[in-house]
């Protein structure tokens, strides 16, 4: 397998992690947020200085990016979780404005628009597995042991506690669940799982600037989750999948500017999201009857 093939192959499981941590939000507890690129950044820059201080473990920086997030998103959560449906939209789309102007200017922890450049080599309790195909492999570990533990949490009480909240906060209420925890969870959750996808990332990358944090990757993950099928296991997987080939596909095909790349990329965006929610609302791997935000 070539070198481009591996590398797709990393980014594509650290993105397919963050697609998953936002289908928490989406598909299991109905809460729609176009911030989630937000985590995904404060993970990537807290493993990068814990890659370039401490050392380039990978779950050191996966662990230090989940935490890093979770703490953000749980002083955010418990205000902005106080308003409901597009009024939360409206509140995650102030917070990505305002964090990646954070990003640019905290040259400090961020190295403004520069970046975080010089990351080392990933390592795992001290051996080096900078090799592409080392480093796919323990990317896939973590991807799988997320997606056990999601499954199993979602099967259980709280995930079925948190699938009432989503099919109706008020029913949901009125059988004694505890609504803003139950979502405080999950975003927290979720937010832990972007984290620790950042840490990756960044060690992947070996350099992080804002450039990767912003609305366009915010957008792109939860097309990820919306064309997979929200509310699935696989769906985020098959969606990151998809709009990951894309881009690459399409680099190889004639007569398109490099300039011009970009464009064609988000108009195939948006004409797959229309098409789907047209003919298959549930998404690649939800139901074909597309009951509300997709069937598990």
């Amino acid at each position: 397998m070539s070198a481009y093939l591996l590398n797709l192959a990393e980014l594509g499981t650290i993105f397919a992690l963050l697609s998953l941590s936002l289908n928490v939000l989406i598909g299991y507890g109905g809460i729609f947020s176009v911030a989630h690129a937000v985590f995904f950044g404060v993970g990537a820059y807290a493993g990068a200085q814990i890659a370039l201080h401490l050392a380039p473990d990978v779950l050191l920086a996966a662990l230090g990016g989940g935490l890093a997030a979770g703490v953000l998103s749980f002083a955010l959560a418990l205000p902005a979780l106080r308003v409901r449906g597009e009024y939360f939209v409206v509140a995650s789309l102030g917070l990505q404005m305002v964090a990646t102007t954070v990003f640019t200017e905290a040259q400090g922890i961020t190295g403004g628009y520069g970046g975080l450049v010089g990351i080392p080599p990933p390592s795992l309790f001290g051996l080096d597995i900078s090799s592409p195909r080392l480093f796919l492999s323990v990317c896939i570990a973590i991807l799988l042991a997320v997606m056990a533990g999601v499954h199993a949490l979602m099967r259980g009480s709280f995930g079925r506690s948190l699938m009432a909240v989503r099919d109706s906060e008020s029913a949901a209420e009125a059988f004694g669940k505890i609504v803003p925890i139950l979502k405080t969870l999950a975003v927290v959750l979720g937010c832990i799982i972007a984290g620790a996808a950042g840490g990756l990332f960044a060690l992947q990358m070996s350099f992080v600037n804002v450039e990767s944090f912003t609305l366009d990757q915010s957008v792109l993950i939860m097309a990820m989750v919306i064309i997979g099928g929200v509310g699935t296991l696989l769906g985020p997987l098959l969606g990151t999948a998809l709009l990951l080939l894309l881009p690459a596909a399409l680099s190889f095909l004639p007569g398109i500017p490099p300039t011009e790349l970009g464009a064609v990329q988000q108009g195939i965006y948006g004409l797959a999201m229309t098409l789907l929610m047209i003919f298959r609302p549930g998404g690649i791997a939800g139901r074909a009857e597309g009951r509300r935000w997709g069937g598990r």
